[in-house]
């Protein structure tokens, strides 16, 4: 695969964060200049200095908040992007359903404030005249100078938008519902960037619904590092098997699975930034939006996932089973194969390299970032 011109900026709104932070090295791997939007309340400072080292140079960054429309419409025209990547946002399922208000507030007014800014620089008062950004080379090596591109986005979405699913595998047309407020979110940000689209057709954008983050970079440099207790399962396993914790819920044991655990879809992270490349190459090659899953298209029970890190770890993970967690679903997996048509992507990564880099990660970083 060909890399991308040096020339080709790509904003990243939330670009320090767990998965921000791992597609700044695969678009900077790929050719691309990736640019850093955070404000570091979801984030740490010390990113910077772990992707100087695995990049052998800096990232840009500008600091302040998605929120802040005038902020953002500065940034994207003194970088002309190519395209953005929207990560910034809450994501906790347990928090949204204790503080709604502060998931709609935040989750959807950056949301808001992006999308006004790209069309002020994009759109223009017009709203119909798209923006000279540096062409991008694609695999078939494309010509040289500028083009005219509408507003390029990328959005990360979550499988929580298909709420309690009927059957798994879900595919893409899964009808949509949300079973707590983050998912809630998610889903009227979807139905934002649909009708933007529809009422101004040079936009160009790609959705893409995560299913379940896990990993860490293969250096073990950077990985998940959440504040205070976990909401996700690996970096609370990798907390107990440290020596964090004393000991893992697991949320819920009379699901109808196969040891009564939730069923869930666990993909590596590395494998997900690969997939936001690979989005936006799709993007800028051809005008054409779409959704995809990004998921493994298999789904693995608690239990068999703390079984597995036990064994990449050679540590034992003490757990108690308490009750059912609100907003949680029985089971949730992908078909991922419309992200292989489309966008010419698949996971690469087993479980056991899932748990294996998890482990390095915490074992190295044992209080995350903070030391």
């Amino acid at each position: 695969m060909s890399q991308a011109q040096p020339s080709v900026s790509i904003l990243c709104t939330g670009g320090a964060g767990y998965i921000g932070s791992h597609t700044v090295v695969a678009l900077q791997e790929a050719g691309f200049r990736p640019v850093i939007l955070d404000n570091f309340r979801n984030s740490n400072r010390v990113v910077l200095d772990r992707l100087e080292r695995i990049l052998g140079s800096r990232p840009l960054l500008e600091e302040g908040d998605v929120g802040d429309a005038a902020f953002v419409e500065d940034v994207l025209r003194r970088h002309r992007p190519a395209g953005v990547i929207h990560f910034a946002g809450d994501k906790a399922v347990g928090e949204s359903v204790a503080q709604p208000l502060k998931y709609f507030e935040n989750n959807l007014g950056g949301a808001i404030s992006l999308l006004k800014a790209m069309e002020a620089v994009y759109l223009g008062a017009g709203g119909d005249k798209g923006a000279l950004v540096p062409r991008f080379r694609g695999d078939d090596g494309g010509g040289a100078g500028d083009v005219a591109v509408g507003p390029t986005l990328v959005f990360s979405s979550s499988a929580t938008v298909y709420g309690d699913p009927a059957t798994v595998p879900i595919t893409e047309d899964f009808p949509r519902s949300h079973t707590n407020p983050y998912g809630h979110t998610k889903l009227v940000i979807e139905d934002m960037l649909q009708a933007v689209a529809k009422a101004q057709p040079a936009w160009r954008i790609g959705i893409l619904r995560y299913f379940n983050p896990v990993g860490a970079h293969p250096s073990g440099l950077i990985g998940e590092d959440p504040s205070g207790i976990p909401n996700n399962l690996m970096p609370y396993v990798t907390q107990v098997a440290v020596g964090m914790r004393p000991y893992l819920n697991v949320f819920g044991s009379d699901y109808p699975t196969p040891d009564g655990t939730g069923v869930r879809d666990y993909i590596h992270v590395t494998d997900l930034a690969a997939g936001h490349v690979a989005a936006v190459r799709t993007l800028l090659a051809r005008p054409e939006n779409f959704t995809v899953n990004l998921g493994t298209g298999r789904g693995y029970t608690v239990l068999e996932v703390v079984r597995a890190f036990e064994q990449a770890s050679g540590r034992k993970v003490a757990y108690q089973l308490v009750d059912r967690r609100p907003g949680d679903v029985a089971q949730c997996y992908a078909d991922p194969s419309l992200a292989k048509r489309l966008l010419g992507w698949e996971a690469k990564h087993t479980l056991q390299d899932m748990c294996a880099d998890a482990w390095r990660w915490q074992s190295a970083n044992p209080q995350g970032y903070a030391g």
